[in-house]
């Protein structure tokens, strides 16, 4: 894999993981499993800039990511190659999962928010997807845990467009260590 492969900014991204979506919607005749595909999609990339955009789809199709398919009608679409479904599945929010290392580093990482009510919906998702990367609800908007997840935390920010939002703070010591190295199976 070339250097321009390797790493995607957070709209490229965005790109391959809703092509995948439609890729899904291709291949299910359900109208349930339709649903939630679709419901799987966030509303917030609705929002990405023209531009941006414009220079994220010509960077996946120059790496080989997408291609392009050119119709009588002179409309084209874009579809994910063998290589970009394997980068999207990569990217895929549903299925991440924060890798234990080896050895612990005995530090903590604590992921806090504070969500406006008027974003109740995004507040629960970000708990749900928190929870299901591992980490542990330390307070109602505060998670924590002992493994590297900056990557992935920083996938859930651009996912959600939630930058703003949320901190993330790697911390030494925290008081009730004991009862999270047990949570943690680290004693």
């Amino acid at each position: 894999m070339d250097s321009k492969t390797k790493r995607l900014g957070a709209t490229q991204r965005k790109i391959l993981l809703l092509l995948l979506a439609g890729l899904a919607l291709g291949l299910t005749r359900s109208p349930k499993r339709h649903w939630w595909v679709l419901k799987q999609i966030p509303k917030e990339w609705q929002k990405v800039d023209r531009q941006a955009l414009e220079r994220a789809i010509n960077t996946l199709y120059t790496s080989h990511l997408v291609e392009e398919k050119h119709h009588i009608d002179g409309t084209t679409t874009l579809i994910l190659s063998e290589n970009g479904k394997q980068r999207a599945l990569r990217f895929n929010i549903d299925k991440m999962e924060i890798k234990k290392p080896t050895q612990w580093d005995r530090k903590w990482r604590i992921v806090m928010f504070d969500i406006p009510e008027k974003l109740k919906r995004l507040r629960d998702s970000l708990r749900l997807h928190f929870k299901e990367i591992g980490l542990i609800e330390l307070q109602k908007s505060v998670f924590v845990s002992p493994y590297p997840c900056s990557k992935e935390i920083e996938f859930i920010l651009e996912f959600y467009n939630t930058r703003k939002h949320i901190r993330f703070i790697l911390a030494e010591k925290i008081d009730n260590e004991l009862h999270l190295k047990k949570k943690f199976n680290l004693i």
